[in-house]
Formats: C-alpha cells, structure tokens, sequence
C-alpha cells in the first residue's frame, strides 16, 4: 500500500519568507542616501512649480465692471453724468458712483460718445477722453482714477479662515497676498500641499518648503481667473498598520509634514510584544508607480532614519507581526475547520 504524500499548509511560506520577497514591486532600503535621494527629488518638482509661476506684476488694465471717476476740471457741468453720491447707509458691494465700462468693454461719457477702453491703463484712457473733449473745449484737463475694481478677481477656497473672490486692483496681487486677505490659513489646513490652477493647469505649491529654502511666496504673482485652494490636513493622511498599538490615519502637523516617527506616534509606537520591528514598511503610491521602502526598525539608531523620512499623503505604514504572532494566527483560521471535521466524523459514527 502506497503511502500517501501529506499536503503542505502554508505556514512554512508565511512564517519563513518576509514580506519583500511576496512583493511584486521592488524594495528600497531607508538610508541617508536614499532619503536625500527622495528629497532632492521633491524639491526639484516643486522648485519647477513654482518657478513656473514667477513673474513681476503689470500695470492693471481697464475691464468690464470697472466703474471709472472721470473729473473735467473748470466743467462742473459735467460732474452731473457721475450720477448722485451714495447714501450714507451704503452697503460694501453697492457699485461707487462713476461710469461703468459696459460688458462688451466700452465707455460712454458726455461730448466723446462710446469709446473703447477694455484692456488699456488709466493713463491711456486720460489720453484718450482728453483729445476727444478737446475737439468740444479748450486744452480740458482730465482725471481718470478706477473708482470700483469689479472685472478681474482670484478666487481662494479649502482651509483659510475666509474664502470667496477676491478683486484684483491696482496693486499687482500675490499668492502671500492672496492668503493674506482671506484671513490666514485654518488649523486644519496643509500649509505643504497648495494647488493653484490657471488656464485649465494645477500647479503643486509646497508653502513651507518654499519658505524652508529661503523662497518667497510673494514672488508667485497671481493672474485673473487664478484659483488657489489649500488643502485639509484630515485629506492628507497616512494610514498606520499592522502591530502597532493603535492602528492609525496619522495626520499631517500644521506645516503639513509628516515623518515616519510622527505617524508611529500617533499610532502609539509599535507593539512589543507582537510586532517583528526588523520588518517595517511604508507603501507609496499605486498600480505599475508603487514603490515601498523598508526600514529594519529594531535597532533604536534607525529611529534617526525614521525620524527624516517623510511621508506622502495616502502612504501605508505596515508593522508586520513576528514569526509566532503568524503562525497562531494561521491556526486561527485553520482550527474553525479541524473542529468541524472532527464533529462531522462524530456524528457519521
């Protein structure tokens, strides 16, 4: 009688073969060199990003909304056509008294008629209302101010203290700016991970890196139309697994970095008695661009390491268990089935 070949139960698999080598993605060691590697790399994306949207301001041109305060001295005739001065009880979005430039951008004033001025400076436009009113007066001298900026605004929105839109004047408007008028960020805001979008293109913004690297926010001049939305923290987590004491969506701190240290304690460390410190992992990204790091945690000098890499929003930060924590529970899932055999043969008998 042939004996027969006794089947093999997985258990050699889990408990002999770590993690990595059941990976289908590669894994990078956490050393100096590659969290400077990482860095390096993340600097230089966001240093693109931002130098993209460098630039100096311009002089403000005329749209349509604008409400325009013309005055032509010696002619207080023509002070009439500004219309009546507001109440005192006006409210702020009431529009000044002035001639407003209509929406297909043209102006219409006594003696000149409809006059094109959508896209020209307040000096152009002094020039222009000059040399029409002097084919009806004598040498008129004009003053051309903007009254009410209505036609170009950016709009903030996400964690600061008071988002909505906000008009575009004079004085060109720039992303510290921006912030500025609405009331400073909110404690729950990622000061790291700041989009701006313009034309139908976002780009990354990383606030705090930028003022690490000695960059100045107030050098990214804001355009028309420009959105800028600040991100919540809460939407920036990292989720912390495994053996550790409490698994965890470890949030970002209020400069929106987070380390690897940072994440384990808010997840209350990792678990003395369970955890195979040696075999610690953090998992990025998806699909073909996943990559995990491994960092052989056991030693309390790779608390350094841990202690500069940071992570990105959505990383898993995995503690696995060590050899014993495995294989009971391998035994777990086995013996519901060994008892149900054995009750099954019972009752046949």
């Amino acid at each position: 009688m042939k004996m027969q070949k006794e089947a093999t139960l997985p258990i050699a698999t889990a408990t002999e073969h770590s993690l990595a080598e059941q990976m289908p993605v590669p894994v990078t060691e956490v050393t100096l060199s590659s969290i400077d590697e990482i860095r390096s790399e993340a600097e230089r994306l966001g240093d693109a990003s931002a130098s993209a949207l460098l630039g100096r301001g311009q002089a403000y041109t005329i749209g349509a909304g604008d409400v325009l305060q013309i005055t032509v001295w010696d002619h207080p005739e023509l002070a009439a056509a500004l219309g009546a001065q507001p109440p005192a009880n006006a409210r702020a979005f009431d529009p000044a008294p002035g001639f407003v430039v209509d929406d297909t951008g043209y102006l219409r004033f006594p003696f000149v008629g409809n006059i094109h001025v959508e896209g020209m400076k307040v000096d152009q436009v002094q020039t222009r209302l000059a040399t029409e009113l002097g084919k009806s007066f004598h040498d008129p001298q004009v003053t051309v101010r903007i009254a009410s900026f209505r036609a170009k605004q950016v709009y903030v929105d996400g964690e600061v203290r008071t988002p909505g839109a906000q008009s575009i004047n004079d004085i060109p408007t720039t992303l510290y700016d921006a912030i500025g008028h609405a009331g400073g960020f909110n404690p729950a805001a990622d000061q790291s991970r700041i989009t701006l979008t313009r034309n139908g293109q976002s780009y990354p913004i990383n606030f705090t890196g930028m003022l690490q690297r000695g960059l100045n926010p107030s050098t990214i001049m804001l355009r028309p139309g420009d959105l800028i939305r600040v991100s919540a923290r809460e939407d920036n987590g990292v989720f912390v697994l495994g053996e550790v004491t409490k698994p965890v969506t470890a949030l970002p701190l209020r400069n929106g970095q987070l380390t690897l240290s940072d994440a384990l304690s808010q997840a209350g460390s990792i678990s003395s008695a369970t955890a195979d410190a040696a075999q610690l992992y953090v998992i990025r990204g998806r699909g073909k661009d996943a990559r995990v790091f491994h960092l052989d945690a056991a030693s309390p000098v790779s608390m350094i390491l841990a202690n500069q890499f940071e992570l990105q929003p959505k990383d898993i930060v995995y503690v696995d268990g060590n050899g014993l924590v495995r294989f009971s529970r391998v035994l777990s899932l086995l013996l519901p089935g060994i008892n149900a055999g054995l009750t099954a043969g019972l009752v046949t008998k």
